[in-house]
Protein backbone atom coordinates (compact mmCIF):
# COMPACT_ATOMS: atom_id res chain seq x y z
CA UNK A 1 0.00 0.00 0.00
CA UNK A 2 1.69 3.03 -1.22
CA UNK A 3 1.10 6.05 1.70
CA UNK A 4 2.39 9.23 2.97
CA UNK A 5 2.76 10.37 5.95
CA UNK A 6 4.92 13.91 6.93
CA UNK A 7 4.18 16.33 9.82
CA UNK A 8 5.70 19.57 9.64
CA UNK A 9 6.76 21.48 12.62
CA UNK A 10 8.22 25.80 13.88
CA UNK A 11 8.55 25.27 17.50
CA UNK A 12 10.72 25.50 20.56
CA UNK A 13 12.62 23.40 23.16
CA UNK A 14 11.11 24.15 26.37
CA UNK A 15 14.38 22.60 28.37
CA UNK A 16 18.08 20.98 28.33
CA UNK A 17 18.74 18.55 26.02
CA UNK A 18 20.35 15.11 26.66
CA UNK A 19 22.40 12.94 24.09
CA UNK A 20 21.82 9.12 25.00
CA UNK A 21 23.78 6.32 23.11
CA UNK A 22 22.21 3.04 21.77
CA UNK A 23 24.09 0.25 22.38
CA UNK A 24 25.65 -0.48 18.98
CA UNK A 25 26.56 3.40 19.98
CA UNK A 26 24.09 4.74 17.75
CA UNK A 27 22.78 8.64 19.04
CA UNK A 28 19.49 9.66 20.07
CA UNK A 29 17.48 12.45 21.86
CA UNK A 30 14.08 13.42 22.54
CA UNK A 31 13.11 17.26 21.78
CA UNK A 32 10.00 18.50 24.01
CA UNK A 33 8.72 21.32 22.09
CA UNK A 34 6.05 23.65 22.65
CA UNK A 35 3.92 25.38 19.28
CA UNK A 36 1.99 28.27 20.29
CA UNK A 37 -1.44 28.68 17.75
CA UNK A 38 -4.66 30.66 17.86
CA UNK A 39 -7.87 29.41 17.07
CA UNK A 40 -11.50 30.46 17.28
CA UNK A 41 -13.87 29.75 19.78
CA UNK A 42 -17.56 28.68 19.17
CA UNK A 43 -18.75 31.99 20.35
CA UNK A 44 -16.36 33.54 17.39
CA UNK A 45 -13.73 34.96 19.88
CA UNK A 46 -9.95 34.32 18.50
CA UNK A 47 -7.86 32.65 21.15
CA UNK A 48 -4.62 31.47 22.33
CA UNK A 49 -3.29 28.28 23.07
CA UNK A 50 -0.13 26.23 22.75
CA UNK A 51 0.60 22.42 22.30
CA UNK A 52 3.21 20.02 23.04
CA UNK A 53 5.08 17.63 21.03
CA UNK A 54 7.89 15.10 21.27
CA UNK A 55 10.47 14.82 18.69
CA UNK A 56 12.80 12.00 18.64
CA UNK A 57 15.80 12.64 16.68
CA UNK A 58 18.67 9.53 15.21
CA UNK A 59 22.64 9.73 14.38
CA UNK A 60 24.61 13.00 13.40
CA UNK A 61 20.93 14.59 13.73
CA UNK A 62 20.45 14.26 17.53
CA UNK A 63 24.75 15.08 18.12
CA UNK A 64 23.73 18.33 16.34
CA UNK A 65 20.68 19.03 18.50
CA UNK A 66 22.73 17.85 21.66
CA UNK A 67 25.59 20.56 20.62
CA UNK A 68 23.64 23.64 19.58
CA UNK A 69 20.08 23.45 20.82
CA UNK A 70 18.71 24.68 24.16
CA UNK A 71 16.03 25.67 25.82
CA UNK A 72 14.43 28.57 24.05
CA UNK A 73 15.75 27.65 20.95
CA UNK A 74 13.44 27.74 17.70
CA UNK A 75 13.38 25.12 15.48
CA UNK A 76 11.88 23.90 12.52
CA UNK A 77 10.86 20.19 12.50
CA UNK A 78 9.79 17.83 9.74
CA UNK A 79 9.71 13.67 10.43
CA UNK A 80 7.11 11.74 10.25
CA UNK A 81 4.30 10.63 12.99
CA UNK A 82 5.05 7.23 14.88
CA UNK A 83 2.69 5.51 17.47
CA UNK A 84 4.61 2.88 20.12
CA UNK A 85 2.66 0.67 22.50
CA UNK A 86 3.29 -0.80 25.69
CA UNK A 87 2.04 -3.09 28.37
CA UNK A 88 1.86 -1.12 31.84
CA UNK A 89 4.14 -2.92 34.40
CA UNK A 90 1.52 -1.92 36.80
CA UNK A 91 -1.91 -2.77 35.40
CA UNK A 92 -1.13 -4.73 32.51
CA UNK A 93 -3.31 -2.65 30.05
CA UNK A 94 -2.40 -1.15 26.58
CA UNK A 95 -0.59 1.77 26.30
CA UNK A 96 0.69 4.22 23.58
CA UNK A 97 2.40 7.17 23.12
CA UNK A 98 1.97 9.02 19.58
CA UNK A 99 5.81 11.34 18.32
CA UNK A 100 7.42 12.68 15.45
CA UNK A 101 10.50 10.79 14.21
CA UNK A 102 12.73 13.76 13.43
CA UNK A 103 14.23 13.39 9.46
CA UNK A 104 15.13 17.03 8.76
CA UNK A 105 15.92 19.59 11.18
CA UNK A 106 16.60 23.87 10.69
CA UNK A 107 17.75 25.76 13.70
CA UNK A 108 16.03 29.17 13.46
CA UNK A 109 17.99 31.25 16.47
CA UNK A 110 19.80 33.96 14.95
CA UNK A 111 23.37 34.64 15.99
CA UNK A 112 22.92 37.28 18.71
CA UNK A 113 19.70 35.46 19.60
CA UNK A 114 15.74 35.10 18.97
CA UNK A 115 14.40 38.88 18.31
CA UNK A 116 11.10 40.21 20.01
CA UNK A 117 8.27 40.32 17.77
CA UNK A 118 5.63 43.29 18.00
CA UNK A 119 4.45 42.76 14.82
CA UNK A 120 0.99 41.07 13.78
CA UNK A 121 0.34 37.67 14.89
CA UNK A 122 -0.28 36.64 11.38
CA UNK A 123 3.58 37.19 11.20
CA UNK A 124 4.80 35.17 14.10
CA UNK A 125 2.34 32.14 14.36
CA UNK A 126 4.21 28.97 14.44
CA UNK A 127 3.82 25.73 11.77
CA UNK A 128 1.87 22.80 12.80
CA UNK A 129 0.95 20.86 9.24
CA UNK A 130 0.76 17.34 8.83
CA UNK A 131 -0.42 15.27 6.13
CA UNK A 132 -1.15 12.12 5.60
CA UNK A 133 -1.96 9.72 2.26
CA UNK A 134 -3.42 6.65 3.33
CA UNK A 135 -6.58 4.12 3.79
CA UNK A 136 -9.85 4.71 5.64
CA UNK A 137 -9.79 1.82 8.35
CA UNK A 138 -13.51 2.00 9.53
CA UNK A 139 -16.54 4.02 8.44
CA UNK A 140 -16.25 7.94 9.45
CA UNK A 141 -18.83 8.41 12.67
CA UNK A 142 -20.36 11.91 12.87
CA UNK A 143 -21.68 12.92 16.34
CA UNK A 144 -23.43 16.47 17.65
CA UNK A 145 -21.67 18.21 20.53
CA UNK A 146 -23.76 19.75 22.99
CA UNK A 147 -22.86 22.63 21.86
CA UNK A 148 -24.69 21.76 18.98
CA UNK A 149 -20.95 21.45 16.95
CA UNK A 150 -20.95 18.46 14.31
CA UNK A 151 -17.82 16.44 15.13
CA UNK A 152 -16.34 13.56 12.71
CA UNK A 153 -13.73 10.63 13.77
CA UNK A 154 -11.72 9.18 11.46
CA UNK A 155 -9.14 6.29 11.15
CA UNK A 156 -6.53 6.57 8.73
CA UNK A 157 -3.70 4.46 7.99
CA UNK A 158 -0.01 4.74 6.75
CA UNK A 159 2.34 2.05 5.78
CA UNK A 160 6.28 2.44 5.97
CA UNK A 161 8.89 0.25 4.73
CA UNK A 162 12.64 -0.17 5.27
CA UNK A 163 15.57 -2.20 5.03
CA UNK A 164 17.16 -3.42 8.63
CA UNK A 165 20.82 -2.94 8.48
CA UNK A 166 21.69 -6.05 10.66
CA UNK A 167 19.54 -8.66 8.78
CA UNK A 168 18.91 -7.04 5.35
CA UNK A 169 15.54 -7.63 5.41
CA UNK A 170 12.43 -5.86 4.47
CA UNK A 171 10.57 -4.59 7.59
CA UNK A 172 7.62 -3.31 7.21
CA UNK A 173 4.74 -1.05 10.04
CA UNK A 174 1.78 0.32 9.68
CA UNK A 175 0.78 3.96 11.50
CA UNK A 176 -2.84 4.37 12.78
CA UNK A 177 -3.73 7.99 12.65
CA UNK A 178 -6.77 9.42 14.51
CA UNK A 179 -8.43 12.37 12.73
CA UNK A 180 -10.64 15.17 13.85
CA UNK A 181 -13.24 16.85 11.77
CA UNK A 182 -15.62 19.47 11.84
CA UNK A 183 -18.59 21.54 10.69
CA UNK A 184 -19.62 21.64 7.48
CA UNK A 185 -16.34 19.91 6.51
CA UNK A 186 -17.58 16.52 8.73
CA UNK A 187 -20.55 16.48 7.26
CA UNK A 188 -18.90 15.99 3.39
CA UNK A 189 -17.07 13.53 4.45
CA UNK A 190 -19.67 11.53 6.28
CA UNK A 191 -21.48 11.62 3.04
CA UNK A 192 -18.89 10.88 0.86
CA UNK A 193 -15.81 8.90 2.46
CA UNK A 194 -16.07 4.91 3.48
CA UNK A 195 -13.72 2.20 4.64
CA UNK A 196 -11.33 1.28 2.45
CA UNK A 197 -10.94 4.48 0.48
CA UNK A 198 -7.46 6.31 0.11
CA UNK A 199 -7.64 9.59 1.37
CA UNK A 200 -5.36 12.77 1.63
CA UNK A 201 -5.65 14.24 5.28
CA UNK A 202 -4.36 17.85 6.12
CA UNK A 203 -4.40 19.63 9.35
CA UNK A 204 -2.52 19.94 12.73
CA UNK A 205 -1.65 17.74 15.49
CA UNK A 206 -3.08 17.79 17.91
CA UNK A 207 -2.48 15.57 21.68
CA UNK A 208 -5.18 16.03 24.42
CA UNK A 209 -5.47 14.12 27.97
CA UNK A 210 -9.06 13.35 29.19
CA UNK A 211 -10.76 10.50 31.24
CA UNK A 212 -12.96 7.38 30.33
CA UNK A 213 -15.93 6.67 32.13
CA UNK A 214 -14.38 4.71 35.15
CA UNK A 215 -11.88 7.69 35.59
CA UNK A 216 -8.74 6.48 34.12
CA UNK A 217 -6.42 8.97 32.43
CA UNK A 218 -5.99 8.89 28.77
CA UNK A 219 -4.00 10.76 26.20
CA UNK A 220 -4.54 10.69 22.70
CA UNK A 221 -2.86 12.08 19.75
CA UNK A 222 -5.12 13.47 16.52
CA UNK A 223 -4.55 15.06 13.73
CA UNK A 224 -7.53 18.24 13.40
CA UNK A 225 -8.24 17.77 9.99
CA UNK A 226 -8.69 21.31 7.51
CA UNK A 227 -8.65 19.67 4.36
CA UNK A 228 -9.73 15.96 3.05
CA UNK A 229 -9.70 14.89 -0.26
CA UNK A 230 -11.20 11.52 -1.56
CA UNK A 231 -8.19 10.33 -4.13
CA UNK A 232 -8.29 7.53 -6.67
CA UNK A 233 -11.50 9.38 -8.34
CA UNK A 234 -12.04 11.02 -11.87
CA UNK A 235 -12.37 14.65 -12.18
CA UNK A 236 -14.20 16.13 -14.84
CA UNK A 237 -12.11 19.23 -15.36
CA UNK A 238 -9.07 16.98 -15.45
CA UNK A 239 -10.68 14.64 -18.54
CA UNK A 240 -11.13 17.33 -20.76
CA UNK A 241 -7.55 17.40 -21.15
CA UNK A 242 -6.47 14.02 -20.66
CA UNK A 243 -5.77 12.69 -24.39
CA UNK A 244 -5.95 8.59 -25.26
CA UNK A 245 -3.12 9.69 -28.13
CA UNK A 246 0.14 9.40 -28.12
CA UNK A 247 2.87 10.76 -30.68
CA UNK A 248 3.28 9.19 -34.05
CA UNK A 249 4.24 6.18 -34.03
CA UNK A 250 3.35 5.53 -30.74
CA UNK A 251 0.10 3.27 -29.87
CA UNK A 252 -3.51 4.29 -28.11
CA UNK A 253 -3.48 4.62 -24.71
CA UNK A 254 -6.28 2.19 -22.95
CA UNK A 255 -7.39 4.65 -20.38
CA UNK A 256 -10.95 4.69 -20.31
CA UNK A 257 -12.59 8.21 -22.14
CA UNK A 258 -15.36 8.05 -20.18
CA UNK A 259 -16.88 7.27 -16.52
CA UNK A 260 -18.92 4.71 -18.68
CA UNK A 261 -15.74 3.03 -20.18
CA UNK A 262 -14.38 3.42 -16.84
CA UNK A 263 -16.60 0.94 -15.08
CA UNK A 264 -15.96 -1.74 -17.57
CA UNK A 265 -12.33 -1.44 -16.47
CA UNK A 266 -10.31 -3.91 -14.14
CA UNK A 267 -10.61 -2.02 -10.93
CA UNK A 268 -7.68 -2.59 -8.31
CA UNK A 269 -8.41 -4.30 -4.85
CA UNK A 270 -7.74 -1.84 -1.98
CA UNK A 271 -5.93 -4.39 0.91
CA UNK A 272 -8.28 -4.86 3.93
CA UNK A 273 -6.33 -2.68 6.57
CA UNK A 274 -7.12 -4.69 9.93
CA UNK A 275 -7.73 -0.74 12.75
CA UNK A 276 -6.84 -1.96 16.11
CA UNK A 277 -6.28 1.14 18.98
CA UNK A 278 -6.75 1.65 22.54
CA UNK A 279 -9.38 4.63 22.18
CA UNK A 280 -12.80 4.00 21.71
CA UNK A 281 -14.53 6.20 19.73
CA UNK A 282 -17.72 6.53 22.41
CA UNK A 283 -15.14 7.64 25.26
CA UNK A 284 -13.39 10.55 23.20
CA UNK A 285 -15.19 14.00 25.27
CA UNK A 286 -16.92 15.39 22.35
Amino acid sequence: MFSFNRVSIIVYQTQPLTVRQTPSGTSVTDLNLVVPYTFRAESGEILEGKGFHTVTLWGPMADVAGRYLKAGSQVFISGRLQTDSWDDEKTGEKRSKTKIIGLDMIMLDPKDGLHPHDGPASLRAALNRAEVIGNVTRDPEIRTTTGGQQVLTLGVATNEKWKDKGSGEMRERTEFHNVVIWGALAQEVAKMLKKGNKAYVCGRVQTRSWETKDGQKRYTTEIVADQVNMLGTRHPLADTSISTEVAAGGVRAAAPASAAAAADSPSVDVPEVAYASEIKVEDLPF
